[in-house]
């Protein structure tokens, strides 16, 4: 069976948080580092990273694992889509689905294991997770929608689009991990999300 492929995010400015997020720390590493490993370790096959914004800062932080590589955006400035559809032409071409992440999203490898497992039993056009029925993030597409992935634009509220689209097919997964819905932007988030994950560590759950 062919493998699900992540798209990992990390082409943006962090014009909020001040530095760039993609090297903040994160359970011992970055959060560039430890995104790469979570989604290879939850079952990815492979992991192409979207670079952007200081481009060479970041690529020293790419984690050395053939399975993981790195693409340029130069258009960064344009918008996430961009940055999404340069990581989709680096895919393979024989992937069964793509995981899209953004770097601010730190996901624990349980819940990409979770949702791969969801697509394959399901057939289901796209995943998505959920905690508390709050839906969050990585959104897991087939690759039958490779084709209106590639069409996306910030005008048309990127992947939204596509999500709304097949709301009746879709698959939402509930999920006991809280960092679900976590999206890190600035200082503050981004001590939220330190406190959260501690805090899951605290109650025994292995999420990260």
């Amino acid at each position: 069976m062919a493998g699900v492929s992540a798209v990992l995010l990390a082409a943006g400015e962090s014009t909020r948080m001040g530095d760039h997020k993609a090297l903040l720390p994160w359970q011992g590493t970055t959060l560039l580092e430890y995104q790469a490993r979570s989604l290879l370790d939850g079952g990815c096959t492979e992991v192409v990273v979207v670079l952007g914004f200081q481009s060479a800062r970041l690529r020293p932080h790419v984690l050395d694992d053939p399975r993981v590589r790195s693409v340029l955006n130069r258009r960064y400035r344009q918008g996430k889509t961009a940055s999404i559809r340069a990581g989709l032409r680096g895919i393979d071409r024989a992937a069964e689905g793509v995981l899209i992440v953004g770097v601010d999203q730190p996901r624990p490898p349980e819940l990409v294991a979770q949702l791969l497992a969801a697509f394959r039993q399901s057939g289901a056009p796209l995943v998505v997770p959920a905690y508390r029925g709050r839906r969050g993030h990585p959104v897991l597409f087939s690759a039958g929608l490779l084709p209106e992935l590639m069409r996306i634009s910030e005008e048309r509220e990127g992947l939204r689009e596509v999500v709304e689209r097949y709301r009746a097919q879709r698959l939402v997964v509930e999920s006991d991990c809280p960092l679900v819905t976590v999206n890190i932007n600035t200082p503050e988030e981004y001590q939220a999300a330190l406190l959260l994950a501690a805090g899951c560590a605290q109650d025994g759950r292995r999420l990260l």
